[in-house]
């Protein structure tokens, strides 16, 4: 069954919003109630740029069962332009392609499927530029 998490998670997936602080201007992605930095509890929707660097990354070659088909394929954290980092898979790319300061956009594709009674899961991947 799908979790109630990935429903939640749909505009940040699907549209790339954070939440900006209303008092220090800091970004959370995915949006957070509070603010890590000064605490307060107000903050708008802002939308992240597709485009940064890769800061670190990892190939991985014995995934879970539900990647098995997308398999060697990269994990990486990724700094936008905004400087807000996320993790996120390398896609249409060979593993050796992708390296520390590599230039990626983040693109709309599939995550995952699971059992033929699940919902397929669409969010952001990366793609080397």
């Amino acid at each position: 069954m799908i979790s109630p998490r990935y429903h939640r998670e749909i505009p940040q997936r699907y549209r790339l919003e954070a939440g900006r602080c209303a008092d220090c201007g800091e970004i959370h992605f995915p949006p957070r109630a509070v603010c890590r930095k000064c605490g307060a509890r107000e903050s708008t929707t802002v939308v992240l740029p597709n485009r940064g660097k890769v800061v670190t990354c990892t190939v991985v070659d014995i995934p879970p069962a539900e990647f098995d088909d997308q398999k060697p394929y990269v994990n990486a954290i990724v700094e936008l332009e905004n400087g807000v980092r996320l993790t996120c898979m390398v896609a249409e790319a060979p593993p050796d392609a992708v390296d520390i300061g590599t230039e990626v956009e983040l693109i709309f594709r599939r995550l995952r499927c699971g059992r033929e009674w699940e919902v397929l899961q669409y969010g952001y991947k990366a793609r080397v530029v």
